[in-house]
């Protein structure tokens, strides 16, 4: 069984929908999907938590490929007011449903070992190639950032895609550290730097695992991350995820998910989404 985690509330549900096709095209193994989410409506009207809806249609799609396949919802609301809410990083760039998944090593039921991805991942390849790594004495895998690693640290690694090893992060306390640097101290991007900068060791895997630039042969996990592209004399910041089909095609020229979008939208009209 092949454990994924999302992070996210209802209205990222199409980036987890077409993040979790593009998995099933590629893998017969099952995997087992855990959303983690919340309901911060008080905060944000709009900050409601994956529906239960939701949840059958993403179990609908994983079954068809694999009926060993499952999905389930994690409500991490109680967890975050314990650990995280009132941060200083609360009310940063990022919601706070990107802070989940410091919670993880809380969470009951969760595996000893579990890919994170974010919701604007799409697969081109077999994410059991991932799974398949040994992080056996690293806190967890992960890419080195496309920026980062040039401009912060050479070591510097993008979070949008981990292989978190949970059980050695509950036995070193790893991501309870994490989560005091996240709430005591300010930084932009909170959760990732923290994850970077208080790892004993980290496993570097190679960057098919986590693409933030144009698709390759060998790409198994694209990345819609934010990226800077040279525009005359300019740099200029471009935040395209996968749900924006039309400049997927045009200003990122990428096309190797259109049966993806094509599947995603029989849905749509099935379910009425």
């Amino acid at each position: 069984m092949i454990e994924i985690c999302y992070c996210g509330n209802r209205r990222i549900f199409p980036q987890v929908l077409l993040s979790v096709l593009s998995i099933v095209k590629h893998t017969a193994a099952p995997v087992r999907v855990h959303l983690f989410t919340m309901d911060l409506s008080d905060v944000d009207g709009k900050f409601l938590p994956f529906s239960e809806e939701q949840r059958q249609i993403l179990e609908d799609v994983v079954r068809a490929a694999n009926e060993q396949s499952c999905v389930r919802i994690v409500d991490a609301g109680s967890a975050y007011r314990a650990h995280l809410a009132g941060g200083k990083n609360e009310k940063g760039f990022y919601t706070p449903y990107a802070l989940l998944r410091l919670l993880a090593d809380l969470v009951g039921d969760m595996p000893e070992k579990v890919i994170y991805l974010d919701t604007d991942t799409m697969c081109c390849g077999d994410i059991a190639s991932l799974w398949a790594y040994d992080v056996t004495g690293y806190e967890f895998g992960a890419v080195k950032d496309k920026e980062g690693k040039f401009w912060i640290r050479y070591d510097y690694c993008n979070s949008g895609v981990l292989l978190l090893n949970l059980k050695r992060c509950r036995e070193t306390g790893f991501l309870e550290r994490v989560r005091r640097r996240v709430k005591t101290r300010r930084m932009i991007m909170p959760d990732q730097s923290a994850l970077n900068f208080l790892a004993k060791k980290k496993l570097f895997l190679p960057r098919k695992f986590n693409e933030q630039r144009a698709v390759r042969q060998d790409t198994v996990i694209k990345h819609f991350c934010r990226g800077l592209k040279w525009y005359g004399p300019f740099f200029k910041i471009y935040n395209i995820k996968q749900t924006d089909r039309e400049n997927v095609h045009k200003k990122l020229k990428i096309f190797c998910f259109d049966d993806i979008y094509e599947a995603y939208d029989r849905l749509c009209e099935k379910y009425g989404l």
